[in-house]
């Protein structure tokens, strides 16, 4: 679905990203852990279009996406849930999630997917009026999700869902994550911090090192391997 190919991406004369290739089937839950600084953020913004990189090619089904804007990007079925939220924090829950479906006009779509995701997030319903900036963390991450999921994206991509939340709702997030993955086949580009966590939802995953993929392998295989365990797993 996805293929990056020797992406070099530069903020002015800073090269953050060296040569990066990373492929996403369709269908699968890909990983990219790494410290912070690694590159990863850098990652999804040229996928985006908001870094695009200088060299190589990004393909979505087989076509080249990496010069195009990110509105064109968003409109051929990739969306971001954006590191720290980003949600619209004057508008409500119900403003947040119509913004989410702004390239959609199926109205009787777009209310059916609102009242799918109260069921996924029981706490957005009771919220629905409130505006979004007056949510907890918790609730404001569930809201990002959501809204991105208002646009039916084929491909997800997640910057650091697990930052700053409770070990609780870390765990009701990443529990969506697999349902969102299992129950409408969405493909998934997780980029997360806790390694272990986002190992144990993915069927494969990379890890980065100063802008460069330095390993990559199933998900199982990497929790195994004994340099991501003292590196990123804390053993």
């Amino acid at each position: 679905m996805l293929k990056l190919k020797n992406i070099e991406t530069f903020y002015g004369n800073i090269q953050a990203l060296k040569g990066v290739s990373i492929d996403i089937s369709e269908g699968e839950i890909i990983t990219l852990i790494g410290a912070n600084g690694a590159g990863k953020t850098t990652t999804l913004m040229s996928i985006c279009g908001i870094v695009p990189p200088r060299t190589g090619e990004i393909l979505f089904l087989g076509e080249p996406i990496h010069q195009l804007t990110p509105n064109k990007i968003v409109a051929l079925g990739i969306c971001q849930v954006p590191e720290g939220r980003r949600i619209f924090p004057y508008l409500t829950v119900l403003e947040n999630l119509d913004m989410g479906a702004f390239l959609r006009n199926d109205k009787a779509g777009i209310k059916k997917d609102i009242e799918h995701m109260f069921e996924l997030f029981p706490i957005l319903a009771e919220r629905r009026n409130q505006a979004g900036g007056t949510l907890s963390g918790g609730e404001q991450q569930m809201l990002a999700l959501s809204r991105a999921l208002m646009a039916r994206p084929r491909l997800l991509l997640m910057d650091e869902p697990s930052l700053g939340l409770a070990p609780l709702v870390v765990r009701q997030i990443f529990e969506i994550i697999r349902k969102i993955n299992t129950e409408s086949n969405t493909t998934i580009f997780l980029v997360e911090q806790n390694a272990n966590l986002a190992l144990k939802v993915a069927h494969r995953g990379y890890v980065m090192e100063n802008g460069r993929i330095t390993l990559s392998d199933s998900a199982d295989r990497l929790l195994a391997n004994e340099d991501v365990k003292r590196a990123y797993l804390g053993l």
